[in-house]
């Protein structure tokens, strides 16, 4: 089991995302259409997890590139995939400055990894190393599947608590709750349930860090990167668009400025704490690390 317990903690999110799921779906007609919105999510989750590297990449307005075209991004990738014992991907750059990376496909055999120019431009490779590292764990840790469950169940609860709003407004049958109950109800179960999918991504995004540190054997190297994503996105964040939104917790790092994202809806971590747990991976605690030091300034963990 990973230091910080991440995959247990992912399953208890995912059992109380399911016991949302149930509680409020006993509350339109004693549970009886409950089933309807769950095959609704399984369609939705179906779609978005086979179409996933299409959706990403096409909200990003993507191009593919070769080992001509980005020589260090394609070593790098395969580099890692061959020590991994995984299938090459396919790789993307996004033509923006906002500095950011994300990798999704539903499986190893189909996945696709992208850069934003901002990034190729704002890391040295030693850091971008870091990044992609990080980036081949979500495929590898099937971390795309988990996003899409828990972003279809969170979406199932909406509908539900949508319907329970219009049933506490128009009326409904005799035997229907107390009507305070479904008002309450309709309002704090999609936030619920939206607390919950974030928080399922936070910790996902742990253990991309954990397992991509480990893979490249420099943890220091993503700590780095990540400093300097955060401080690349303050001076050139994504507009905050819904298909962007969409995509944003596929990537490394949160795109939008900082003030459009409350900590508890945030699909990331603070960087801090990631930053932290990296240090302590590479068994060192250095001041140095500000997220201007270039990755010769540490030592390497392979």
């Amino acid at each position: 089991m990973r230091s910080h317990h991440n995959g247990l903690k992912t399953t208890l999110l995912f059992a109380s995302i399911w016991v949302l799921l149930l509680g409020v779906g006993a509350l339109v007609a004693g549970g009886k259409f409950i089933w309807v919105f769950a095959l609704i999510g399984v369609a939705t989750t179906f779609y978005g997890y086979w179409n996933s590297d299409k959706i990403a990449i096409k909200a990003m307005q993507a191009y593919p590139v070769s080992a001509a075209d980005q020589p260090a991004m394609h070593r790098i990738v395969s580099e890692l995939s061959s020590k991994a014992g995984q299938p090459m991907p396919a790789l993307f750059v996004s033509p923006t400055t906002a500095p950011n990376a994300f990798a999704t496909g539903r499986n190893p055999s189909h996945a696709a990894v992208c850069c934003t120019e901002g990034i190729l431009h704002l890391l040295d490779e030693r850091e971008l190393r870091g990044v992609l590292g990080h980036e081949l764990m979500h495929v590898y840790n099937r971390d795309i599947l988990t996003s899409s469950v828990a972003a279809a169940i969170a979406g199932v609860i909406t509908s539900i608590a949508q319907m329970l709003m219009w049933m506490n407004i128009f009326g409904g049958s005799e035997e229907r709750p107390n009507p305070f109950a479904l008002l309450a109800t309709s309002l704090l179960a999609p936030m619920a349930a939206a607390m919950i999918q974030m928080a399922i991504s936070r910790t996902r995004e742990y253990d991309a860090d954990e397992d991509g540190a480990k893979l490249t054997g420099d943890p220091l190297a993503l700590a780095s990167a990540l400093r300097k994503i955060e401080n690349g996105v303050a001076m050139a964040p994504l507009p905050a668009t819904q298909q962007l939104v969409n995509a944003s917790h596929m990537m490394i790092a949160n795109p939008f400025r900082r003030q459009d994202v409350s900590k508890l809806f945030s699909t990331h971590p603070p960087t801090a704490d990631r930053v932290a747990r990296l240090r302590a991976m590479a068994g060192q605690s250095d001041p140095r690390l500000d997220g201007t030091a270039g990755g010769d300034d540490y030592p390497y963990y392979g």
